[in-house]
């Protein structure tokens, strides 16, 4: 299974109605080439999404690629509609799932019933997975997939994707207050003088 997410990055609130088109788009042709394509993650906002992750499957490796980059729309704003910009932008990345995933002994499975969309078996079993990582807190809730042991491995890719972007954020923090740190030296009032 592949992850792919659709993000409006820090794009204006159209960037996020654009994150709506393109997964429109996206399910549309999907549901044509007869190719799974699940929501698997969607952060909704009043105007469409700032970023949606998918869950595909990998034989279709060769339709997806021709998504992956930015996705640019062209429209006047609704939001805005004296907004003299017409052009949006989003970007369609594959989600690297690290090769380590956490163990089962670091996260707490709780099995559920799928809510939603799904017609009459949905729920009449509990398939459905709510999984928290017990040192980081991260919690996710996968229904995706029919059976309890596909939806418990997705669930460990998803918080094994989590730590890494985690891990990456906690990074680029670092950095950003290592570069910071050259604004703020004091001149003046030292509390060591050298001469040479």
């Amino acid at each position: 299974m592949s992850i792919v997410q659709i993000s409006a990055a820090l794009g204006p609130a159209e960037c996020e109605l654009a994150v709506k088109y393109t997964l429109q788009e996206m399910q549309k042709e999907a549901k044509n080439k007869k190719i799974d394509l699940e929501i698997i993650e969607s952060n909704e906002t009043k105007y469409g999404y700032s970023s949606i992750l998918l869950n595909v499957n990998d034989d279709a490796k060769t339709w997806l690629n021709n998504w992956l980059g930015t996705i640019q729309w062209t429209f006047q704003s609704k939001i805005r509609p004296n907004h003299k910009r017409k052009n949006w932008f989003v970007g369609v990345s594959l989600m690297e799932v690290p090769q380590q995933l956490p163990t089962d002994d670091t996260i707490i499975f709780q099995a559920c019933r799928a809510s939603g969309a799904g017609g009459q078996h949905v729920n009449t079993t509990d398939s459905a997975i709510h999984a928290t990582h017990v040192a980081s807190g991260i919690s996710v809730k996968v229904m995706s997939e029919r059976s309890q042991h596909a939806n418990k491995r997705l669930a460990k890719e998803l918080i094994a994707l989590k730590l890494l972007q985690q891990l990456e954020s906690q990074q680029a923090n670092n950095k950003q207050a290592q570069h910071q740190q050259h604004a703020l030296v004091e001149r003046g009032n030292a509390i060591r003088c050298f001469k040479l």
